[in-house]
């Protein structure tokens, strides 16, 4: 059985840090970099309401279903977005990675993909994962074909599942990856990045 604690995470130019009300002005400033909260499809807070974010992601973690990070850029040392493992199911070796957002100039690039190969490399390697869920709003294209290109598989739909925001509900897209895909993703994402480097 899973039994994910708060812990650094570093990969390549990132440490994923567990996320702490110190990371609030860091955020903020991330979330200005495109006016993120303005997309909204998105989990992105509004410039006042960083800290109720922040608190409900340590409330889901100390209830034991979440676990959240902010991503920090160790080249200039900014917080540059946040991510986090969310509706952990323990007994059956099940964690989702989402709630994931970057800074506008950081999106695009191998941010993204470098925080889900740490991310992904904890879960299965680590804590013995037997699946990654991964979901998104059924608007947020963009984020359905960051999800693809990561190699994950489309699982469906589900209609009428969440609230967004502003209140009204989303149908979520729902992914997954598992155990046994893991060696081919870990390949594929690793090739991505030394492409990338080069």
């Amino acid at each position: 059985m899973i039994d994910p604690r708060p812990i650094v995470l570093e990969g390549p130019g990132i440490r994923l840090e567990p996320l702490t009300h110190e990371h609030r002005d860091g955020l903020t400033a991330a979330a200005a970099d495109g006016k993120l909260w303005e997309l909204w499809f998105t989990s992105v807070p509004e410039p006042g309401q960083v800290e109720k974010y922040i608190a409900d992601a340590l409330a889901g973690l100390k209830d034991g279903h979440m676990l959240p990070w902010a991503v920090r850029e160790l080249a200039g040392g900014s917080i540059v977005g946040t991510t986090r493992y969310h509706d952990i199911v323990a007994r059956i070796d099940r964690v989702e990675i989402g709630y994931t957002w970057y800074a506008k100039s950081r999106q695009r690039s191998h941010v993204n993909t470098t925080c889900k190969l740490i991310l992904l490399k904890h879960a299965f390697d680590t804590l013995g994962c037997k699946v990654v869920g991964l979901r998104t709003d059924n608007f947020n294209f963009a984020s359905q074909r960051a999800i693809e290109a990561l190699g994950a598989k489309r699982d469906g739909v589900l209609r009428h599942h969440a609230a967004r925001r502003d209140g009204t509900v989303r149908d979520s897209v729902l992914y997954s990856i598992l155990a046994g895909e893991w060696r081919d993703v870990r390949r594929h994402l690793e090739t991505r990045l030394a492409r990338h480097a080069h």
